[in-house]
């Protein structure tokens, strides 16, 4: 997929390399119901760490005052554990959302591309 502005680079890739697929093929279940897309489409998935016994996700929200927050959180973190086979954790990162973070044609739609 191509990104209006390029996607982070997670630090999984360079320790799991072999996990970052099917981590990105799992967060697409997560959709945000209120927008109607996933979550790697809207570019919310700012990093994935796995360590030998735990993982970590930082994510973002596309409004600080996300009514779905919660329920995405913990979607993505469930889900992310089911993968990774190891206890995840999430945070919510402080980075501002915004359109350009939506992978390329997603954001058609709503007219931000």
């Amino acid at each position: 997929m191509t990104f209006a502005r390029p996607r982070p680079v997670w630090q999984i890739a360079s320790t799991h390399p072999d996990l970052v697929q099917p981590v990105d093929q799992i967060f697409r279940e997560v959709v945000d119901p209120e927008i109607g897309l996933n979550i790697m489409e809207l570019g919310l998935v700012r990093d994935v760490q796995a360590q030998e016994e735990t993982a970590h996700i930082v994510m973002i929200m596309t409004t600080p005052f996300c009514p779905y927050a919660p329920a995405l959180l913990e979607n993505t973190r469930a889900k992310a554990e089911s993968v990774l086979k190891r206890p995840t954790t999430i945070e919510i990162g402080m980075e501002y959302w915004d359109p350009t973070f939506m992978e390329e044609g997603v954001g058609a739609d709503w007219g931000f591309f």
